[in-house]
C-alpha cells in the first residue's frame, strides 16, 4: 500500500527480536513509502558489536524519534521502546515463536559465514558469535517480549498495530493503514 496524503507523516515502529525479519521489512516498506530507515543496531553498536555509550545510543535515538517521518526498526535499549512506540503512528510487531527467530538466525548466520549476507545487522562486519546471539534471543523472548506484548497492546488504543506471527506472514506482509 502506498503512503497516500491523509497522514501529513509516517513513523513506523517495527519491533521484535532478533531474526524476525525487521530489516528486510524495513527496507521494503521504505521503498514502497518512500520514507527513510533507522537501524536500531547501528545506534546500540560499534564496530565489533561493541556497545555504544548510553548517552550516544539515548541522544541518537531521541533525535530520531523527534523526525516527522521514519521506519525504525529494531529493539535497541528496553527503556526507549515505549518511547518509540508512543511516537509512532504505526506499530509492526514481529512475534514468531522462539524456534522461528533460531531457525532464522542459524540461516543468517550461515549466509554471513559464506559471505552472502546481503543485509548484515547495524551494518557490521564481524559476525557474532553464534551462542551468544542465541542467548540473547532467549533471553529477549523470556525478559523482555511480556513487557513489549503489553506495550504493543496498549498501542492498539491509539494507534495502528499490526503483527505478524509466523514467517509466512512476513512474507505475505501487506502495510495496512487503520
Amino acid at each position: 500500500m502506498r503512503w497516500s496524503n491523509f497522514e501529513d507523516h509516517m513513523r513506523i515502529a517495527i519491533i521484535g527480536n532478533a531474526g524476525s525479519g525487521k530489516s528486510t521489512l524495513a527496507v521494503k516498506l521504505s521503498r514502497q513509502l518512500d520514507i527513510p530507515v533507522c537501524e536500531i543496531d547501528k545506534l546500540l553498536w560499534q564496530e565489533g558489536w561493541v556497545p555504544a555509550p548510553r548517552v550516544f545510543y539515548e541522544e541518537a535515538h531521541n533525535s530520531v524519534i523527534r523526525d516527522d517521518n521514519w521506519i525504525i526498526e529494531g529493539l535497541g535499549m528496553l527503556e526507549t521502546i515505549d518511547q518509540r512506540i508512543d511516537r509512532a503512528n504505526h506499530v509492526i510487531f514481529c512475534d514468531f515463536p522462539l524456534w522461528q527467530h533460531f531457525w532464522l538466525l542459524a540461516e543468517r548466520q550461515l549466509k554471513w559465514a559464506h559471505g552472502t549476507l546481503e543485509l548484515p545487522p547495524g551494518g557490521q562486519k564481524k559476525m557474532p558469535p553464534t551462542q551468544a546471539l542465541f542467548e540473547t534471543v532467549w533471553r529477549v523472548d523470556r525478559d523482555w517480549m511480556p513487557t513489549i506484548r503489553g506495550l504493543v497492546s496498549d498501542a492498539r488504543q491509539s494507534k495502528s498495530v499490526q503483527i505478524i506471527a509466523s514467517f509466512e506472514e512476513l512474507e505475505n506482509f501487506e502495510f495496512v493503514r487503520e
